[in-house]
């Protein structure tokens, strides 16, 4: 495996995109065009991120930091993907994580925050493409500019289209994978197989069955979801999750509220094909300690169908 800097720099480029706000129920609020610049200096032993939004008919606001090592709430895959954020949940002060999936020269990533109250708040959805710097003008001034010249879409530089948004129906079926699991305490990775299988039923609901691992540590979680539109509600545990479907064929599943004294996950999945899945799982412990992180591939292995019950 390569070292955590060198997963970093699978990063290098100018993304070009927007950072998407939407509330806990899926409404869209705002969407900010934004230029993300990430380069390596000093023989690649230093990291600079530039990050330019590109607000309509606002002026430009820049942000830049710059990495010397890999802090330890922060952690990359191979592939580039990473996550980052608290190591620690507690009540009565905000928390959240983000995440980042690549595939090529795309990107998605999501910040999902929550309030004091630990209830979620909002997530952002940001949409990437790699292009060349020599084939866009980065020479944007400080002046506002109008949302035509503003657009996103317009900046990205390649033909690579954007998927639609995401629908219970693209997911499904079975699938098939691998998962990369690091562990915040820096032991060894740990990679097993896993297989997904999605259900949708008569009474409008979702069974998902989810088996993982091999051997003496193989295991088989079974649950259910209430459809509401675009949101699966998993009700059954102490702590009820919601599944958010995206545009971009993201998804986004978390807790409605964190509660003191139960383990929990924060989850991103990126649909980036028809049949091609990637999904980032960042995990806490009953104590709310952030405990191990993991990467999983998946490919669609047979569709799915409507069931009478």
């Amino acid at each position: 495996m390569r070292s955590q800097w060198e997963c970093f720099l699978q990063n290098q480029g100018s993304w070009h995109g927007s950072f998407t706000t939407f509330s806990p129920k899926g409404q869209q609020l705002k969407d900010i065009p934004s230029v993300l610049t990430i380069e390596g200096l000093d023989d690649n032993q230093k990291i600079r991120l530039t990050l330019r939004y590109l607000p309509p008919e606002q002026a430009i606001f820049n942000r830049v930091l710059e990495y010397t090592h890999v802090d330890r709430y922060l952690m990359f895959f191979d592939t580039g993907a990473f996550s980052q954020g608290a190591l620690q949940w507690g009540p009565y002060s905000e928390f959240g994580a983000e995440f980042g999936l690549i595939e090529g020269n795309r990107r998605l990533r999501m910040v999902q925050l929550y309030n004091r109250e630990s209830q979620l708040k909002q997530l952002t959805l940001i949409r990437e493409k790699r292009c060349d710097p020599g084939e866009v003008s980065n020479s944007y001034g400080d002046a506002p500019r109008t949302p035509r010249e503003s657009a996103p879409r317009e900046l990205a530089g390649t033909d690579t289209p954007e998927r639609p948004p995401l629908t219970l129906e693209q997911l499904l079926g079975e699938w098939r994978g691998e998962a990369v699991t690091l562990y915040s305490d820096l032991r060894t990775p740990n990679i097993y197989p896993t297989h997904l299988k999605l259900q949708h039923y008569e009474s409008n609901r979702l069974v998902q069955q989810l088996t993982f691992g091999t051997g003496e540590s193989l295991h088989t979680i079974t649950s259910s979801a209430k459809i509401d539109g675009s949101i699966l509600y998993f009700e059954e545990g102490a702590v009820s999750t919601q599944v958010l479907l995206l545009p971009d064929g993201a998804s986004s599943t978390c807790p409605i509220t964190v509660k003191p004294g139960h383990s929990f996950f924060l989850e991103v999945g990126w649909l980036w094909q028809p049949n091609q899945r990637q999904r980032l799982i960042r995990s806490f412990n009953d104590k709310g300690q952030w405990v191990s992180l993991t990467l999983v591939r998946e490919q669609k292995v047979s569709s799915g169908h409507y069931i009478k019950e």
